[in-house]
C-alpha cells in the first residue's frame, strides 16, 4: 500500500511549477493549429515568411542562451522542438508560395464574366455557330444539347462547408485552451508525486549564476522574438484579412507566454543560511530577476504584440463575412440570370415557338 501523500499546499513554489507546466504544455501544441490550416487550405498566404524566419533565428539564439545559462533539460528540450516546428512551417511557405523572402499579396479575383456576351462581326473565317457555342458553354450545355434524343443533366455544385459563427469558434477555441489547462496541471501533479518518492535534494545556494554570453543570447532571441511580429502585423493589414492564419496559433503562443512569466515572477528565494539574513532575500530575488530578465522582456513584448494580431482578428473578421457574403449574392445572382435562358435542345425550342 503506497503511502498517503502530503496535502496540496499552492505555496509560490507550486504556483509557479504549476505555471510552467501550463507553458510547456501551451508552446508545445502552439505550432499544430497552423501547420494544420496551412494543410488544410493548401495555401499559407495568410503567414508571413520574415515573421516564420525571425522567429526560427529567435530560437536558435534561445537554444544556444539556454546551454549557456544552463537551465533546465527540458526547457532546452522544448527549445530545439520549437526549432524543428519552425522548419516545418518555413517548408510550408516555401512550398506554398515558392522560394520567397517577402510577403506578397495575392492577386485581385478575375471579375465574373457578364451576363450579355459581346459576339464580333462574322468574317468568311469565322464559323457559323462561334456565338452559340460560346453561349452553350456558358450555359453550361453542350453540343450534345443540340440533339433532342439527349436530355438535358444539369451540374450539380457542391457547396462549400459552412463557415463556423462566431460563437462556435469561440467554445471551440475555449474548450482547447482548457484542455491545455489541464494538461499542464496534469503534468505538474504527476511530476509532484513522482518527486515526493525521490530522495529530497538540496536547495539552491547563493544568487543565480549570470552568464555574459548567455545573457547576449537571451536577449537577441528577446529582439528577434519582438521584431517577428511586426511582419505579420503589417501583412493582415496589408491584406486587410486574417483569413489563413489560425487564431489558435497565437491563442496558445499568448497562453505561453503569460504562464511563463508567472513561473518566473513566483519564485522564492533560498537563502545561504536556513534562515535569511536582513535583505537577502530580496537581494537574490532581484538578482534572478536580473538573470531572467531578456526572457521576460521577450515573453512580455510578444505578449503585448500578440494582443495587437487578436484586434485584427476581431476588426477583420467583419470584413471577411461580408466580402463571403457579397460573393455569394453575386453567384446567386449570376445562376438566376443564368436560369433565364432556355436550357432545353434546339429541335425543341423551335418546335415551341419561342426565341
Amino acid at each position: 500500500m503506497a503511502p498517503p501523500t502530503g496535502p496540496l499546499n499552492l505555496d509560490v513554489e507550486a504556483i509557479s511549477g504549476i505555471c510552467g507546466s501550463i507553458s510547456i504544455a501551451a508552446w508545445v501544441v502552439v505550432f499544430s493549429p497552423q501547420i494544420i490550416e496551412n494543410f488544410r487550405r493548401s495555401s499559407a498566404d495568410g503567414l508571413s515568411v520574415p515573421f516564420i524566419i525571425l522567429w526560427l533565428l529567435g530560437d536558435v539564439f534561445n537554444i544556444l542562451g539556454a546551454v549557456l545559462q544552463g537551465v533546465l533539460p527540458t526547457m532546452l528540450i522544448l527549445a530545439i522542438y520549437y526549432t524543428i516546428a519552425d522548419f516545418v512551417l518555413l517548408a510550408q511557405c516555401f512550398y506554398y508560395k515558392g522560394f520567397t523572402w517577402k510577403d506578397e499579396l495575392p492577386s485581385p479575383a478575375q471579375p465574373k464574366p457578364s451576363s450579355v456576351l459581346a459576339v464580333g462581326e462574322p468574317t468568311e473565317r469565322t464559323g457559323l455557330l462561334n456565338g452559340h457555342l460560346e453561349e452553350g458553354e456558358r450555359r453550361g450545355s453542350g453540343w450534345t444539347h443540340l440533339s433532342p434524343a439527349v436530355p438535358l443533366v444539369t451540374e450539380t455544385l457542391v457547396a462549400p462547408p459552412p463557415t463556423p459563427t462566431r460563437l462556435q469558434a469561440l467554445i471551440w477555441n475555449s474548450v482547447a485552451t482548457l484542455m491545455v489547462c489541464v494538461a499542464g496541471i496534469l503534468g505538474w501533479f504527476l511530476s509532484r508525486t513522482y518527486s515526493n518518492n525521490q530522495p529530497a535534494s538540496p536547495a539552491d545556494e547563493g544568487v543565480p549564476s549570470f552568464d555574459v554570453w548567455g545573457q547576449i543570447f537571451g536577449w537577441l532571441c528577446a529582439l528577434l522574438y519582438l521584431g517577428s511580429r511586426f511582419p505579420q502585423l503589417l501583412l493582415n493589414w496589408r491584406r486587410k484579412s486574417t483569413e489563413g492564419v489560425s487564431i489558435l496559433f497565437f491563442l496558445f503562443a499568448c497562453l505561453g507566454n503569460l504562464t511563463y512569466v508567472l513561473s518566473i515572477f513566483a519564485y522564492e528565494p533560498h537563502c545561504a543560511k536556513s534562515r535569511c539574513q536582513p535583505g537577502e532575500a530580496e537581494r537574490i530575488y532581484g538578482r534572478y530577476i536580473l538573470v531572467n530578465a531578456s526572457w521576460l522582456a521577450g515573453s512580455l513584448g510578444t505578449l503585448l504584440l500578440d494582443l495587437g494580431i487578436f484586434a485584427q482578428f476581431f476588426i477583420y473578421s467583419g470584413d471577411d463575412s461580408a466580402d463571403e457574403d457579397g460573393e455569394t449574392i453575386a453567384d446567386e445572382e449570376l445562376d438566376i440570370d443564368e436560369g433565364n435562358f432556355d436550357d432545353r435542345p434546339l429541335l425543341q425550342r423551335a418546335s415551341s415557338g419561342l426565341p
